[in-house]
């Protein structure tokens, strides 16, 4: 099985630590990325990713290199402490480049059968907005499993969370890892996913984006064709 964590800051903190157990107690190849360092463009709406090609976005290549991760990982992990209640802008940054891969445009069919986990912590509060804005985008790309966990550690350095607090994370990634290995090669797509992906093929047969239409008609799916098959 393939990980890959992107990780939403540089430093080594609680979000790290714990992005890493878990990717560690799921087993197989770890790739990780850490934001902004690995890539820290921001999105300059152009739209050309919508209207032409991602390849002419002006940070293709720099951010192809994370793409080709992710198209091969078979677990997608996204880790962001909470900044102001919300994830990083670096993390933000670099989900607005995948736009072009929501649902509603050219999503990639090996998503719906990968699995997805959004983790953040804070000292306090926010990692329920916070892991929302990782899990819209694990969502909409079509990932067909998603997991959430958010932690308050009470400090603001992995070495100063609490034994307590850390045995508890150790059973919370625990269980987690036990349910993404079981998970794997498994995994169905939900009702929710399925009736967006519906919502979005019937704009399509409408007509909506040429190079979208032009996509979902070469994919197969306006006939009888579904990425999660």
């Amino acid at each position: 099985m393939k990980t890959v964590i992107i990780n939403g800051q540089n430093h080594k903190g609680s979000t790290y630590h714990i992005a890493r157990m878990l990717a560690e107690k799921i087993d197989g190849e770890i790739v990780e990325f850490f934001l902004p360092r690995d890539f820290g463009e921001f999105c300059g709406g152009c739209c050309l990713c919508f209207s032409v090609s991602e390849t002419k976005c002006p940070h293709y290549e720099k951010i192809s290199p994370i793409t080709k991760a992710l198209d091969e990982a078979d677990v997608i992990i996204l880790a962001s402490p909470v900044y102001v209640y919300h994830a990083t802008g670096a993390m933000k940054a670099f989900l607005d480049h995948y736009g072009y891969r929501w649902m509603v445009h050219t999503p990639e069919e090996t998503m719906f059968h990968k699995q997805g986990v959004a983790i953040s912590t804070a000292a306090g509060a926010g990692m329920k907005s916070t892991n929302k804005d990782m899990k819209d985008s694990l969502f909409f790309w079509g990932v067909g499993k998603i997991y959430q966990y958010g932690k308050a550690v009470a400090a603001n350095r992995w070495d100063g969370v609490s034994d307590k607090k850390k045995k508890e994370i150790e059973k919370a990634t625990d269980k987690m890892a036990k349910q993404i290995k079981a998970k794997h090669g498994k995994v169905k797509v939900t009702l929710k996913t399925k009736a967006w992906f519906y919502i979005m093929r019937m704009l399509h047969q409408r007509g909506f984006n040429e190079r979208d239409d032009t996509y979902w008609k070469e994919k197969g799916w306006l006939g009888k064709a579904r990425p999660w098959k």
